[in-house]
């Protein structure tokens, strides 16, 4: 494996550190992170470039030097979780985060065109890559892994979770805003007896739905959840499960609208999203450029100011640290699987991938990420009990 994306091997620095490569290692001390150190978690550097590119662009010249070859580290998951704790990233790039929040708060980078970025470049990749690194039924969410020996059984739990928390039960319709590859739907359709319809504008992953999901009761829109109906009746039910993230800071209000409208008095809705420490109207430069375009995490605050007089929170779950396990299990079966996939992706593309995953993974083992699960109602529900 490791074999297969060997990059060249670059000069080493030279002997006498230059003024940047001292100040890069100055900031690493603070993480127990040593540059060209024996612990998995050092930072192995292959071009002396490598340290005036990161004080130049902070988090995009970290992340676009790893996929150049220009650094490693043998556990890159374990450097970002150091390197968060530490909190390094508010010592780098802060011109360009001030960049990034000034047009964040200018702009709406969420419009329904600027939307459908993300959908083109990361949804639509390639089914391949995503059946690959997921379970059987394509969950690209945090498992639950209370009792789950394996990646396939914690996201069982989840969606068990789920259907468990909003009281499914034959008959019901639910509204899903961003369904993904259509597995939630069918599972609670073909397990609790529901009537689905789901909102996507990924048309890859709204093909594959349609596709797993024949037979049952669940419809697919390739739209925008801001085109969400219900002409036809309310929905009993709602769900949302890693879309949150997309929806954009400006936009979190009507997104709470669209639900509170669409469901019935006595109704329930699921959120279950990734979340911040601190509020915040823009993401890292890295990932918005090549991960998630326009997505933001949400905060406590921020979902409970667009909640404000439309719902009532019953329920908030934070199991974080499971996205660490999730994700390091997507690592390995990515891993495991990039031989059959090379040829269509290229080695580049494996150093983004490798990139994303671990740092993400280090993000949640920080507890600088959190996941939650939300159940929200419209204040009408008169005995509701949390669900574990």
């Amino acid at each position: 494996m490791r074999n297969a994306t060997t990059v060249e091997s670059w000069p080493r620095p030279r002997s006498s550190p230059s003024q940047e490569a001292k100040e890069i290692q100055r900031l690493l001390a603070r993480a127990g992170i040593v540059i060209n150190g024996p612990q998995p978690w050092d930072m192995q550097v292959h071009n002396e470039n490598f340290f005036r590119r990161l004080l130049a662009q902070g988090s995009l010249g970290l992340g676009e030097s790893y996929m150049d070859g220009w650094w490693d580290a043998a556990s890159l998951d374990e450097f970002f979780a150091r390197a968060k704790r530490a909190e390094l990233h508010k010592d780098v790039g802060e011109s360009r985060a001030t960049w990034s929040s000034l047009k964040s708060r200018l702009l709406n980078l969420q419009t329904q065109a600027l939307a459908r970025r993300v959908a083109a470049q990361h949804y639509d990749l390639g089914n391949d890559l995503y059946q690959a690194m997921l379970d059987s039924h394509m969950q690209y969410s945090c498992g639950y892994w209370p009792g789950g020996a394996s990646l396939e059984q914690a996201q069982q739990n989840k969606m068990d979770l789920i259907c468990r928390k909003l009281g499914l039960r034959q008959g019901m319709r639910v509204l899903e805003l961003g369904g993904g590859f259509g597995g939630l739907a069918r599972f609670a359709a073909a397990k609790y007896g529901c009537e689905i319809v789901s909102y996507n504008i990924s048309t890859r992953q709204v093909d594959y739905g349609k596709e797993v999901c024949q037979g049952l009761p669940v419809r697919f829109e390739l739209k925008d959840y801001r085109e969400a109906t219900c002409e036809d009746s309310l929905f009993d039910r709602a769900v949302s499960v890693g879309f949150c993230e997309h929806v954009g800071y400006r936009n979190f209000r009507v997104f709470m609208e669209v639900v509170h409208k669409c469901l019935k008095l006595g109704g329930l809705f699921l959120l279950h999203t990734i979340g911040g420490n601190q509020s915040c109207s823009y993401t890292d430069p890295w990932i918005d450029k090549y991960i998630f375009p326009g997505g933001v995490i949400p905060s406590l605050s921020q979902l409970s100011r667009a909640a404000e007089g439309l719902f009532v929170m019953e329920d908030l779950h934070n199991f974080g640290p499971d996205y660490d396990k999730t994700l390091m299990a997507w690592w390995d079966n990515f891993a495991h699987a990039w031989p059959a996939l090379r040829g269509r992706y290229g080695d580049r593309l494996f150093r983004m991938w490798k990139y994303y995953l671990l740092a993400s993974a280090g993000s949640f083992r920080a507890r600088t990420l959190q996941l939650w699960q939300m159940v929200l109602s419209k204040g009408d529900v008169s005995s509701y009990r949390p669900v574990r």
